[in-house]
């Protein structure tokens, strides 16, 4: 692990120019530009073309989370103007028993603005089905790297879910540096969201297009959904000169037993997975890593999955193949008689990782000195400069709305 800790960041830098961000998506989701790599060789076609260069017997595993109107704007009775981006649930802290609970909710958020926030709650009025709504706006008190904030309102048929998307933004990146627009809420989510709790998209899916995933049923390519809900800190780069000294942040993940079922007899016949993006390859690996642990404690009480940033890279070897973690994970469903399998997740993964469960990898191009950039590093090794150099000279488009590419080591 000691290795893996002293990484420079300074080594998985290059020069983004401002122009190359896209700041807005491509007029046709499925239109944009895809790189692909295929050990070690480089080319570029349209992302419409994906389906003929995946893998025969490949499954896809998408992300499904919806991404929510995170972004709160609000006044205090000076004028001055207190934004609150709401990052996660803590009471109710499961996602759908808060977005449907009415009167009260608690959130960890972030609050720009702060300073300017004296004392007492502030009023945010929300304009639903034809009337005004008070939220009231609590600020209980400081957590480790944001705040609790409370919700109360008086209207008992409103669930919080309503007011939120009534009254919030949705969060674009920072990097965009633009406001939302009304088109947004439609192409900063993908076709296939379905489960509420992002503050960020899972940006690798936005290309996707019912004409997408015809052809890819027409080639016998599967497709699959998990869901972690993508928090702020996804966005945050590394300040530290030495990964070690990073923290990760952590995020929630879900994906059904039967699913896990079906990995198992899909690595068992030798086929490939690959994940859409790094939120899913997160996930992925995650489970791996949880049947790892299972294997390697088997008199551990274990609740849920909770992965933490350097298990990677601290169990014993000889690590478990993927059937073998796969099979530990269906049993403890089976034990604790889940139907699917959720916890917390903070895995760093950066050159050196052993990976366990994904065979490639559909991604989007990442910022410099990023967590997401040392993941693709990761998984083509060097070669990542040489994919990174390619897409600048070949007019690629960056970041969230940007072009995308098929990693296939």
């Amino acid at each position: 692990m000691k290795d893996v800790q002293q990484i420079n960041i300074e080594d998985y830098d290059y020069e983004l120019p401002d122009h190359r961000i896209a700041r807005f998506p491509a007029v046709v989701r499925d239109e944009a530009k895809l790189l692909e790599y295929r050990t070690g060789k480089i080319s570029h076609r349209s992302f419409r073309n994906i389906p003929e260069l995946l893998p025969a017997d490949a499954m896809l595993v998408f992300n499904n989370t919806r991404v929510i109107h995170a972004r709160l704007h609000l006044t205090t009775p000076t004028g001055a103007k207190i934004e609150v981006l709401c990052l996660e649930p803590l009471h109710p802290q499961e996602y759908q028993l808060n977005f449907s609970n009415t009167g009260e909710v608690r959130w960890k958020a972030l609050i720009g603005n702060n300073k300017r926030w004296k004392r007492g709650p502030l009023v945010l009025p929300v304009i639903l089905a034809g009337r005004q709504i008070e939220v009231h706006v609590h600020r209980i008190g400081r957590l480790e790297d944001a705040f609790e904030v409370g919700f109360t309102w008086a209207d008992s048929e409103v669930s919080f879910g309503e007011l939120l998307a009534a009254a919030g933004v949705i969060p674009l990146p920072p990097y965009l540096n633009r406001d939302a627009t009304e088109s947004d809420v439609e192409r900063y989510q993908t076709i296939y969201a379905r489960w509420e709790g992002s503050v960020a998209a899972p940006t690798a899916g936005l290309h996707f297009t019912d004409r997408v995933f015809d052809a890819l049923d027409e080639q016998g390519i599967q497709r699959r959904f998990v869901t972690l809900h993508v928090g702020a800190g996804t966005f945050l780069p590394v300040k530290t000169e030495t990964i070690g000294d990073h923290h990760m942040h952590e995020e929630t993940i879900r994906i059904e037993a039967s699913l896990i079922t079906e990995l198992v007899a899909h690595k068992e016949a030798g086929n490939p997975i690959i994940p859409i993006g790094t939120t899913s390859t997160r996930l992925l690996e995650s489970v791996y890593w949880f049947g790892a642990r299972l294997l390697h404690q088997p008199a551990a009480d274990f609740r849920e999955l909770q992965v933490g940033q350097w298990t990677p890279y601290t169990l014993p070897k000889p690590l478990p193949g993927p059937v073998e973690s796969l099979q530990a994970v269906e049993a403890f469903l089976r034990k604790h008689e889940k139907e699917y399998l959720e916890g917390q997740t903070s895995l760093m993964i950066a050159p050196g990782y052993p990976f366990g469960l994904i065979d490639g990898l559909i991604t989007n191009f990442h910022q410099p000195k990023s967590t997401l950039l040392l993941l693709i590093a990761a998984i083509i090794g060097p070669d990542w400069k040489k994919v990174y150099q390619y897409a600048l000279d070949n007019d690629f488009r960056f970041l969230s709305f940007g072009d995308s590419s098929l990693l296939l080591p």
